[in-house]
């Protein structure tokens, strides 16, 4: 009888225990990310301080990425991730602490004394990021890096689900100290969580290169391979010009009328169709014709976020953000199996960095461009630019990148 990848990938133990830090550290950041929003847009009623959160998270996370990458590939990569933990511990206590001793800090300074912290979380977060890209692929044997890219979709998902729906719950009941307070403890337990996995020995580079000629020979290694830059730009793009949750606070207040309670679910919605479908693709990873499944994809993600800028109605809005994370779900385990098939071990860490530049950081910019767009164009007008560059883009990739149209994951695992 032949066995089941899905469930099987679960007999390795440090994997389980992976899976379940990398649940609660999602679920934090988005219990973290709701906050925020909600906090900054009710102490300025800002939407250009809205994307200035994601521009001082991704400012720095770009910076320090490309290293990032290099000392993954050098250094212990469990010790990465407990130390990055480390410092987002600390900034969710810093959150948590301007509710109570310190808010007379917000009281003079409003959202900037937020902004330093997210500065900071924005660094190790910069770190710890290819880190964990890098680390799982240790963690289980090269048949189940598509089943791993799912489960990690999946469990970035239902924590992306959960978080912001819980921490609009506990905001909108119980107050923001509760929230920020229940932030703290989730990004705590994968801080502990991580000192039960093993160690995992790198391979030996051949020989010793300066940190210039490192970084230089991930850029080439991504620029040479024309599926992956394609993957990672067409990813970036759609991101950069087609998310709006930066403006979900906008939305939920000013055009749904739906207060806090309504903003969780709105950021919820996404995640939860990624989540079902990141769960179907535990079972049935998109192995053929994955680049036209790829680019299908982006396109329904432009066309769903595209509607959800036009409705006035709570529901199709809510409906609209669930079909767009149906869609982003698989563009994410189509290009993360790209990544772990295509990449040598020994340059994981400075692929997954450049990955992060390509398009972790694009969420933030994006947030950034999407408060900037919303101030010219206005909150509806911002959203229905973003989705029709979208679209745009994923036409001018059909024709330019043809590798990335024919790809077949199936010839690579």
């Amino acid at each position: 009888m032949k066995k089941n990848l899905s469930l099987a990938i679960f007999e390795h133990r440090d994997f389980r225990f992976f899976i379940v830090a990398r649940f609660f550290m999602v679920l934090a950041i988005n219990i973290q990310a709701t906050i925020v929003g909600w906090q900054v847009y009710e102490l300025t009623g800002s939407v250009l301080d809205l994307g200035l959160v994601g521009l001082f998270e991704a400012i720095p996370s770009i910076i320090v990425a490309l290293y990032a990458g290099h000392l993954a590939d050098l250094r212990d990569r469990r010790n990465i991730i407990v130390i990055c933990l480390f410092f987002l511990l600390l900034c969710s206590l810093a959150l948590f602490a301007f509710t109570g001793p310190l808010h007379f800090l917000l009281d003079t300074y409003k959202a900037y004394p937020i902004f330093l912290v997210i500065l900071v979380s924005g660094i190790a977060r910069g770190f710890i990021s290819p880190a964990i890209f890098s680390f799982v692929t240790q963690l289980v044997p090269r048949e189940h890096y598509p089943h791993s890219a799912a489960w990690m979709g999946t469990s970035f998902q239902a924590g992306a689900v959960i978080g912001p729906a819980l921490g609009g719950i506990v905001y909108g009941s119980l107050g923001i100290d509760w929230a920020y307070g229940l932030d703290c403890l989730c990004i705590g337990l994968p801080f502990f969580l991580f000192f039960w996995i093993r160690k995992r020995s790198l391979p030996e580079r051949k020989e010793k290169e300066a940190l210039k000629d490192s970084l230089l020979k991930g850029l080439r290694f991504v620029l040479k391979n024309e599926i992956m830059l394609g993957a990672m730009a067409l990813d970036m793009f759609a991101v950069l010009f087609g998310g709006a949750v930066a403006l979900l606070p906008v939305f939920a207040k000013d055009i749904l009328f739906v207060g806090s309670e309504g903003l969780g679910l709105l950021r919820a919605a996404p995640s939860f169709g990624a989540l079902i479908m990141a769960y179907y693709l535990t079972y049935k990873p998109p192995l053929e014709k994955s680049g036209r499944v790829l680019l299908s994809c982006v396109f329904g993600f432009g066309i769903c976020m595209l509607v959800f800028g036009l409705s006035t109605s709570f529901y199709l809005s809510l409906f609209a953000l669930f079909l767009s994370g149906v869609f982003d779900s698989v563009s994410v385990v189509v290009r993360s199996t790209i990544m772990q098939t295509m990449t040598p071990e020994e340059m994981r860490g400075r692929v997954s960095a450049i990955n992060k530049v390509f398009i972790g950081s694009s969420n933030e910019i994006g947030a950034f461009e999407s408060g900037v767009s919303a101030k010219l164009l206005g909150t509806v007008g911002s959203v229905v630019f973003g989705a029709t560059m979208t679209v745009l883009i994923v036409i001018f990739t059909y024709r330019m990148a043809p590798k990335l149209k024919d790809l077949e994951l199936k010839n690579w695992v």
